[in-house]
């Protein structure tokens, strides 16, 4: 069985179908498909995405899984009143649906983070002083709290920059925030690890600031596997001996891209521009 990992979709239906039944032709219909997060918003069929993406998973046997992102954590948020809608959301479809609420209950059982086959899935970054096996333990303890009868008031104080660097004495929800941010918002960070939450739109941080991308701190614990991730559109796709990231702009009129975890081929669909490149890329 081929493992495959898929970018940001972010509403894009259409070019996940495609992209599918590409994979379906590469694998032989033997394949795992992981998806590292932000299924909906900003693009024009987020509640096919959605349904879709939750149909493949519930029949999959497990062979089908998808990784939160911040888009889906906003809509949870937005879905209980914790979070208000932002004016380029794409996401009253789902809001609206008969199923709305079968939709946001899978959606608040994904995970954060998956190891397979020595690879690390999240869908953004990696605090540096985190290894593989610490990276699931914090993602778990924010999936037993989302999967729990305490999900909508974690899901508003979800929100803040603040603890913006990981300290092991961190507890409550700062440590519960700063988990979510480094593992779904992070991408610029201080060799120390301090996170940047402002450059939304470039892949380097500015001349002097200290800022480089997650994955280039120097002795990030996370070496010794491949972390692979989307989130980061203006970074565009990655393919180092040790990362791979994912999101190549599929919402901007960039490609939807997936890659063969097992020899690192690369399967992508252009898509049309559904949002112009002025927008933030988040």
């Amino acid at each position: 069985m081929r493992t495959y990992a898929i970018g940001d979709l972010q509403g894009c239906a259409h070019e996940a179908q495609v992209l599918l039944d590409h994979i379906q032709q590469d694998a032989r219909g033997d394949s795992r498909i992981l998806l590292v997060g932000d299924l909906i918003n900003r693009g024009p069929e987020s509640l096919a995405a959605l349904r879709r993406m939750k149909e493949l998973s519930e029949r999959s046997g497990g062979r089908v899984e998808a990784l939160l992102g911040n888009h889906d954590l906003h809509l949870l948020a937005v879905a209980v009143g914790a979070q208000k809608a932002s004016k380029s959301d794409t996401l009253d479809e789902i809001l609206a649906a008969p199923d709305r609420d079968e939709l946001i209950a899978w959606l608040r059982h994904r995970p954060l983070a998956l190891l397979v086959d020595a690879h690390l899935l999240v869908h953004a970054g990696v605090a540096p002083q985190w290894s593989a096996e610490k990276t699931l333990a914090l993602a778990a303890e924010v999936e037993a709290v989302l999967r729990g009868d305490g999900w909508i008031d974690f899901l508003q104080q979800m929100y803040g920059n603040e603890p913006n660097r990981w300290d092991d004495a961190l507890t409550g929800i700062a440590r519960l925030r700063c988990i979510v941010n480094a593992l779904t918002r992070m991408r610029l960070c201080l060799p120390d690890g301090t996170m940047d939450f402002t450059h939304k739109e470039s892949d380097i941080g500015p001349a002097g600031s200290g800022l480089e991308p997650w994955f280039e701190v120097p002795n990030r614990m996370t070496e010794n596997v491949t972390v692979v991730f989307g989130h980061w559109s203006a970074l565009g796709l990655v393919m180092q001996p040790n990362v791979i990231g994912l999101d190549s702009g599929c919402v901007w009129g960039g490609k939807l891209s997936a890659v063969c975890l097992d020899d690192r081929s690369l399967l992508q669909v252009d898509c049309p521009e559904y949002r112009e490149h002025g927008g933030k890329k988040n």
